[in-house]
């Protein structure tokens, strides 16, 4: 597989609150940055977009469980927890997309209420490769919505990790994002110095 002009790589979500030590761990989900560093050292030695989602939520989000929500306060915007780790090597040029900024409406895709999608097409995108966390949520959900977005999807399996709550969470979300018609490779699966144009 080569990288071409019209390609993007999505970061979704690595933040500090969804990494070993923070209030919503993923199991291992540090193991993925080494893989997304590779992948961006790629698109960005070739000047291919690389855009980054975030969960940048309100104190009082409805996904909270103070709230009545399922999940532990996390990511809220402008505290340590929401910010990107230092060891994720992010560019100076990179898209962040901010998502779950409003209070009563939960928001797993990077293309839910962001504009992603009109922006990746203003750049004459055809292509996005995904990595990031969490296999079964938000990674997920934004495959899922670059599919409807009119996007060929790549995931990045050794670029994520999943929450799991149930045993067989990971597998059905890998089936569904199949379903939908992305595709999945491994490491080393396309070469930059191989990009066409």
């Amino acid at each position: 597989m080569q990288l071409k002009n019209g390609d993007a790589l999505i970061v979704v979500d690595v933040q500090r609150d969804f990494l070993p030590g923070g209030s919503l761990a993923v199991p291992h989900g540090d193991e993925v940055i080494p893989a997304i560093n590779a992948a961006i050292a790629q698109f960005q030695s070739t000047g291919l977009p690389v855009v980054a989602t975030r969960d940048w939520h309100p104190p009082d989000h409805c996904s909270f469980v103070a709230q009545g929500g399922s999940w532990p306060s996390h990511c809220i915007k402008d505290t340590p927890g929401a910010e990107f780790p230092e060891q994720l090597e992010l560019p100076d040029s990179t898209m962040v997309i901010s998502k779950g900024t409003e209070a009563d409406r939960e928001a797993y895709s990077g293309f839910e209420g962001t504009g992603l999608g009109a922006r990746l097409h203003a750049l004459d995108v055809k292509r996005v490769f995904v990595g990031g966390l969490a296999t079964d949520y938000c990674v997920r959900a934004t495959v899922q919505d670059a599919v409807r977005n009119g996007f060929d999807v790549v995931v990045l399996r050794e670029a994520v990790r999943a929450v799991n709550i149930k045993a067989n969470d990971e597998h059905e979300a890998i089936a569904a994002m199949r379903d939908s018609g992305a595709a999945f490779v491994g490491r080393g699966a396309f070469n930059v110095n191989d990009r066409t144009t």
